[in-house]
């Protein structure tokens, strides 16, 4: 089937995922584009995942607050109007500001819906079982901790 063209407007978005206090909403999943996705993430001062990497770019564009971004040996904070491209295999982390922030996300590659939507469905937002969160992360080829 060939890929055809779609819109999506505010009426048209998902319920927000919550992952570990972040909300992650699903602009375009990989059934939509066959070759990226794209998020709206969200969360309160020092909410954000833990340093990990995975298989796949990404790129994040912020659109308000700020959020701190660390890779390798360096760290970043970015406002809005910034985007951070990290290369798959790259671990990184990144924590919202104090008025906490907005992006936008691409990954490279259908497949982190599917691990955002595993988070959210499995893992309580409020006090996250980590264990759990490592095992369903591994299952996509992401690693935490590194």
């Amino acid at each position: 089937m060939a890929d055809q063209p779609f819109v999506v407007t505010p009426a048209d978005y998902p319920r927000a995922m919550r992952i570990v206090g972040e909300q992650i909403t699903l602009l375009a999943s990989g059934r939509g584009s066959n070759a990226y996705e794209i998020f709206m993430q969200q969360g309160p001062k020092g909410s954000g995942p833990p340093p990990h990497s995975h298989p796949w770019d990404e790129a994040f564009f912020v659109t308000d607050g700020e959020v701190e971004f660390g890779y390798g040996d360096r760290t970043q904070v970015a406002r809005p109007g910034t985007l951070v491209h990290l290369p798959a295999g790259t671990t990184h982390w990144f924590r919202f500001g104090a008025a906490g922030g907005k992006m936008i996300s691409v990954t490279s590659r259908v497949g982190a819906s599917r691990m955002f939507a595993e988070f959210d469905r499995e893992i309580a937002p409020d006090k996250p079982d980590l264990d759990a969160l490592v095992r369903i992360a591994g299952r996509h080829g992401m690693t935490v901790g590194q």
